[in-house]
């Protein structure tokens, strides 16, 4: 898709799923109850959804999810690698992720932030605002 600073980002490859889940790990994304491989392995294959990553010489430096349901588009595991914090490269990725929703017709694209996450001020900067929604959940399978 893109490449600047040495950084190329486009779709996940095959040969980089293990770098980017254990990337989401070191940046605290994944969750017990997610299995990072499904959830990575359910984008890839999907026809509305991927995983793109932003990659230097040394693998990957960074991720996101991106899906869109119809209605909006959505974005999910969004990681930069430590060494390449503070370089912009997370909202090349998030960039990235809208121009992909964008090129499928997706007019709006949301994210979930947990509890915690002190990222508020990043998706501001890059003119996201906090929505006036309360989101319930229900698991389908155990």
């Amino acid at each position: 898709m893109t490449a600047q600073d040495g950084l190329a980002v486009g779709p996940v490859r095959e040969e980089e799923t293990s770098a980017v889940v254990a990337l989401w790990e070191a940046c605290g994304l994944t969750r017990p109850w997610n299995d990072p491989w499904h959830d990575l392995a359910q984008a890839r294959d999907g026809a509305t959804s991927t995983v793109l990553v932003a990659r230097d010489a040394a693998g990957v430096a960074g991720s996101v999810m991106v899906g869109f349901d119809g209605h909006r588009g959505w974005m999910y595991y969004l990681a930069v690698a430590e060494q390449h914090r503070g370089a912009g490269l997370g909202a090349r990725l998030v960039r990235a992720a809208e121009t992909w929703l964008a090129d499928l017709g997706c007019r709006k694209v949301e994210l979930m932030v947990r509890e915690g996450n002190t990222v508020t001020e990043f998706y501001q900067a890059l003119g996201y605002e906090r929505q006036q929604v309360t989101t319930y959940a229900r698991w389908l399978t155990e």
